[in-house]
């Protein structure tokens, strides 16, 4: 099997990966390239594949840089499969024609621009019509079940903790009479957040191919996050400022919400009235998708919501839909909570929040999630003094914090919780989905601490895969019960002396018999005979 690195290989975003076994392309994941100008050239660079000859994507996640390029690949010619979670599918019906509209928008303007300089227009990365069509070719999967998507192809999709829907892949191939597991880690949540579970623990796998996002720092105020957020809020509101939190549309919006819902029911008496604004149309649309997969949350979330106390509702909650109503918001007295996208400040109704309260000393801006490279979030929080937004030169006043401890990513001990956990260590881990850093400092440590051979891929790289001669992969399988293996062993007893009858009467009356067909499966038969004979030894 070969393993080509299409994207998110010594960077964080663009996540895609291909997979070539015998006669299928197989992609893992097609996401955005994210951060400045240079990564957003890179999406228009053409694909390291013929999207039509792809027979199959399997999607880690919904977030754009994961998902973003599936409608593109769709006005290439890909016309296969989308596999992914049911959550996933649902918020990506609503991500993908978000994305497309935007593309669009920033293609007319580009347009515009161009052509009163005497140039052609240019054309968007995709349609919203691109969006709708590859939406047509998703297919919802649950967790934790073993689905045959070929003979020699098999998967399972686990719980990865990072957003609703979120999975790990596993994939258990076979090849040339070889049988091995690799394991697709997707992106890794960080462990005891509201609503997610912790990432799942995976037992064994040949090969790993494993995010590296925070492979370089530890997260701080994990324990502590809910009062640091409560402090700045006081402080700001005392100051008579705005507390922006940019904010990713998915997951970290509902987290915020989760917390403050805390906060509100608190006895903080200053705080009750204080106006929470949730300010962009895809978090409103997400947050209504969240709702309706109770049965994914963790358990402290969903008893909360059995209770009765919805902490996507409370007082003073303020979902606002249109431009008008965003734009009513920064001509408000008095202060306000707004929470609003995109999450890196790229793009969305954040940009407008940032231009009215950069500068005011008595606003705060909180991060609360991943600031790729080059974007205006991560120039902010590094602590530039000036930016432009819309053309506009801002001074940055106003304070600027950082709460990791919100961040949906795991940190570096969690990355090394989680590879360490597997019971028998992986042939080799390909780290992707990180800067140099990250990639470099989390390489060494799973080398010096677990032991755990890898390799940082490369952009473009390819690497032949094969199965490890001493042993063979298992898919394991869960709610297995003592009853339903006797069961299959005696209907197993019955099918086998019925088959091998008819196998002696054909033989007998019938030269058309395919003989080779026959001796491989009985070959085969008879491995499996004696690996059972091991079994029970």
């Amino acid at each position: 099997m070969k393993l080509t690195f299409c994207g998110a290989a010594g960077t964080v975003t663009g996540s895609c990966h291909l997979l070539e076994i015998e006669n299928k392309k197989i992609l893992l994941d097609t996401g955005m390239f994210q951060g400045g100008s240079e990564a957003d050239d890179m999406n228009f660079e053409q694909f390291r594949f013929n999207p039509s000859e792809i027979d199959m994507l399997i999607l880690s996640h919904a977030h754009i840089d994961h998902s973003g390029r599936i409608p593109q690949l769709v006005k290439y010619g890909f016309k296969g499969r989308v596999i992914t979670s049911a959550p996933t599918f649902e918020l990506c019906k609503i991500m993908l024609p978000d994305s497309a509209f935007i593309q669009e928008s920033e293609a007319e303007w580009k347009s515009r621009k161009r052509q009163r300089a005497g140039k052609k227009a240019v054309e968007p990365l995709y349609t919203v019509k691109d969006a709708e069509a590859a939406l047509e070719l998703f297919h919802a999967v649950e967790y934790n079940k073993v689905i045959s998507i070929d003979p020699n192809i098999s998967i399972r999709m686990k719980d990865a903790g990072h957003i609703l829907g979120s999975a790990i892949i596993e994939l258990w191939i076979r090849e040339k009479g070889e049988e091995f597991k690799l394991v697709f880690s997707g992106d890794l949540g960080n462990k005891d957040v509201p609503i997610m579970n912790n990432p799942t623990v995976i037992e064994e796998a040949d090969y790993v191919i494993m995010e590296s996002t925070y492979g370089d720092r530890l997260h701080k105020d994990t324990e502590n996050k809910t009062l640091a957020l409560l402090d700045i809020i006081t402080d700001t509101v005392e100051r008579n400022g705005n507390v922006v939190i940019p904010s990713f549309a998915i997951e970290r919006t509902q987290e915020i919400l989760y917390v403050l819902n805390m906060i509100k029911e608190s006895d903080n008496y200053k705080l009750k009235n204080i106006p929470v604004y949730v300010d962009s149309p895809l978090a409103i649309n997400a947050t209504k998708i969240f709702q309706s997969f109770l049965p994914y949350f963790d358990e402290e979330a969903q008893k909360l919501i059995q209770s009765g106390d919805n902490p996507f509702d409370f007082p003073n909650l303020v979902f606002t839909h249109t431009a008008d109503e965003s734009k009513a918001i920064n001509y408000n007295k008095g202060s306000c909570i707004i929470i609003s996208a995109s999450g890196m400040c790229e793009a969305g109704r954040i940009k407008h929040h940032l231009k009215h309260n950069l500068w005011r000393e008595e606003s705060s801006v909180v991060f609360v999630g991943y600031q790729a490279r080059n974007t205006l979030g991560r120039r902010i929080k590094d602590g530039e003094k000036l930016v432009k937004i819309f053309g506009e030169e801002i001074g940055v006043k106003s304070k600027i914090y950082s709460i990791e401890g919100f961040s949906g990513h795991a940190d570096q001990r969690g990355l090394l919780e989680w590879i360490g956990a597997f019971k028998k260590k992986p042939q080799k881990v390909f780290l992707v989905h990180g800067e140099e850093g990250a990639l470099s400092e989390l390489s060494g440590l799973m080398e010096t601490e677990l032991g755990i051979a890898n390799e940082i891929a490369q952009l473009g790289q390819t690497v032949e895969l094969s199965a490890t001669s001493h042993r063979k992969i298992v898919v394991e399988r869960s709610g297995i019960h003592k009853e339903s293996l006797i069961s299959t062993l005696s209907a197993l007893k019955s099918n086998f002396s019925e088959t091998l009858e008819s196998m002696e009467h054909h033989l007998s009356k019938d030269d058309n018999v395919k003989l080779d067909a026959l001796m491989y499966m009985l070959e085969k038969l008879e491995d499996n005979i004696a690996e059972l004979k091991k079994e029970i030894s």
